[in-house]
């Protein structure tokens, strides 16, 4: 018989604390991904996204082997010794993929409720222009001088330009910084502050629809009442 191949990674399985996180921080998964990977996120968030990627990783493991285990059952193949044996090491390698999801679990787990805690609060209102000025910054920008005219403006990564006078109430409010060790004729580095990352993720946004109840996925969790905050 051919070898299994390995399992194929992906971009997120959903898990059954996917609402839970949701709920908590006021955007989806995928945006929270998306911030992660921009550094829009400050640390308790940032260590939740990165438990949250373990923990897809190990639900994709089990599923895998889940799906693998059927097919042996299947009757596709021949009934022999080496199919037996085939069969016990999938389930071993199952049991060993339950297990390491469940302990990922656990540790989403841990860092959620602190932030499930945290959520309560009210958050500041950001202005939703400074809300797409922050965006734009935290992607990389730097603000120029232009040598004819000595106008000054902030050009984002992403193209987009920042009116200098924006960047100077941002300042004010102290949620990015200029390094001013590099001439402005040259580009000066604009960043995020702490504070400014605070801000920016605090922006909370309600979504306009509800996503829809999904059936379990293959290999989902057994069910287990989760304290629901």
């Amino acid at each position: 018989m051919p070898p299994e191949p390995a399992p194929t990674p992906v971009r997120r399985a959903v898990s059954p604390l996917d609402h839970r996180i949701e709920a908590a921080t006021g955007h989806d998964i995928d945006t929270l991904w998306s911030y992660r990977d921009r550094g829009v996120l400050d640390e308790p968030h940032a260590h939740l996204v990165d438990l949250h990627r373990e923990l897809a990783k190990a639900q994709t493991g089990v599923v895998f082997y889940l799906k693998l285990l059927n097919r042996l059952s299947s009757g596709e193949f021949e009934v022999d010794a080496a199919l037996f044996t085939r069969i016990g090491r999938t389930m071993d390698q199952l049991k060993h993929a339950t297990d390491t999801r469940a302990a990922a679990a656990q540790a989403v787990v841990a860092a959620l409720e602190p932030i499930e805690a945290a959520s309560t609060h009210d958050a500041k209102v950001l202005p939703t222009d400074n809300q797409a000025a922050l965006l734009a910054i935290a992607g990389g920008a730097k603000l120029h001088e232009h040598l004819l005219t000595g106008r000054l403006s902030v050009t984002a990564a992403s193209g987009s330009r920042i009116p200098y006078a924006k960047l100077q109430r941002l300042e004010g409010a102290g949620l990015v910084v200029r390094d001013a060790g590099h001439p402005v004729h040259a580009g000066q580095p604009v960043a995020l502050t702490d504070a400014g990352r605070a801000a920016l993720y605090g922006a909370r946004r309600t979504p306009t629809t509800q996503r829809p109840k999904a059936a379990a996925p293959t290999g989902a969790w057994p069910s287990t009442p989760t304290p629901r905050r």
